[in-house]
């Protein structure tokens, strides 16, 4: 097991990199999200001297004492140079949320960061993440709408957006680790590193690909947790789907429930299942067998595309229009369908920045409304979208994956 992975759930110290004073920003987010934090948080922003009403600095390095744990929110091209700062300071456990690399197939930047940070002896957690939350300590790096409450139970995805998903259904969670691009960190490291961990109870992963396989198998045989694994691109359109979301090239899913035998873990066909709840069934809706897919989210498109191909349907993208996706987002992109498909299905997962009542109300008024399935996952933040949507005769469900 990678050493001091510890300081990622309980630092004393942890410093935001690209901390902002500007709403909207997940720099914002992020300083707003660790107010209830017990430890101590240094923003850093070399263009402001406080953020949040707290001393900032322009660098790290500047920082006068030790630090446990160093997360990234800044533009792509900034993130190899404060890695070297990172260096020089010798922190090692580094969250990096900024995407735009492997993801979109810039592996050579990605590779650059690697290289620095396992010359460094770094820990890296992403890029193209959503952060890590202990609710145990009042930490959450991430820009997901919900905190949950503390619970016996690990979700280890590579989807951010799934782990938003989770968290609105108000599911007590001992940790959230949202993986993204798995450049270093992978599920290996946290299983093992939970494994010793003995408020831990059960493990549940959402998998687009694995990579180290050996290892990841051996860990699970060794492990005294439960395991639970939900698997996306088990379909060729699955796959497709994931590459676009986290650069995952999955392998056959064969392939890799042959692996999750040899690792003993259990296998569900849905994160609804794996945590104990009842999927909703939405091929009850469905009026024909072509279906286009919008959503803010890549896992959640994965795993609907995957069931729904499985089920005989054709799928027709399904169309990422990211997490920061606005109601007008989804209105533009509902307005540029043009093929007459038999439905659209509209998924929705509750980030800080989405928006579900005003994204509901722009759906109700789309010339394809008599054709939308909407997908609203989530519960806590869902409640009156799902009304807007049911208001206008829209079918609507919220544990669909």
């Amino acid at each position: 097991m990678r050493g001091e992975l510890n300081s990622f759930f309980n630092p004393k110290t942890i410093c935001v990199i690209g901390a902002s004073n500007t709403e909207g920003k997940v720099g914002y987010t992020l300083m707003k999200k660790l107010k209830s934090f017990k430890g101590k948080v240094i923003p850093i922003n070399p263009n402001d001297p406080k953020i949040h009403g707290i001393k900032s600095y322009a660098k790290a390095s500047l920082y006068p004492k030790n630090i446990d744990l160093a997360v990234i929110a800044t533009p792509r091209k900034t993130v190899l140079k404060i890695l070297e700062d990172i260096a020089k300071k010798e922190i090692k456990n580094v969250i990096i949320i900024t995407a735009g690399f492997s993801e979109i197939g810039n592996n050579k930047e990605e590779k650059k960061i690697i290289e620095l940070a396992k010359k460094h002896k770094i820990n890296i957690l992403g890029p193209n993440c959503l952060g890590i939350i202990n609710p145990e300590k009042h930490i959450n790096l991430t820009f997901s709408k919900e905190s949950p409450k503390e619970g016996d139970t690990v979700f280890l995805s590579q989807s951010g957006a799934l782990g938003s998903y989770i968290m609105d259904l108000d599911i007590p969670l001992r940790a959230f680790i949202s993986l993204g691009n798995m450049a270093d960190l992978t599920f290996t490291d946290f299983i093992e590193y939970f494994n010793n961990d003995e408020k831990t109870k059960r493990i549940v992963l959402y998998i687009e690909r694995l990579k180290q396989g050996r290892q990841f198998i051996e860990a699970c045989k060794k492990s005294n947790k439960k395991i639970i694994v939900v698997k996306s691109g088990k379909t060729e359109k699955g796959q497709k789907s994931t590459m676009s979301h986290t650069g995952s090239l999955s392998t056959s899913i064969d392939i890799y429930k042959g692996a999750f035998r040899q690792a003993k873990v259990t296998y569900c066909d849905s994160l609804t299942e794996a945590f104990g709840l009842k999927k909703q069934d939405i091929t009850k809706k469905l009026k024909g067998k072509n279906i286009a897919i919008i959503t803010n989210a890549g896992g959640a498109g994965a795993l609907l595309t995957d069931d729904l191909e499985e089920k005989g349907f054709k799928i027709f993208g399904p169309k990422d229009i990211l997490g920061t996706a606005t109601p007008q987002d989804y209105a533009r992109s509902l307005h540029r369908i043009t093929n007459p498909y038999d439905n659209i299905i509209v998924a929705f997962t509750p980030q800080t920045m989405s928006d579900p009542i005003n994204t509901a109300r722009a759906i109700a008024k789309s010339r394809w409304k008599n054709k939308i399935i909407a997908v609203f996952l989530g519960e806590k933040s869902m409640k009156e979208a799902t009304e807007i949507l049911k208001g206008n005769g829209i079918p609507v469900f919220t544990k669909a994956v």
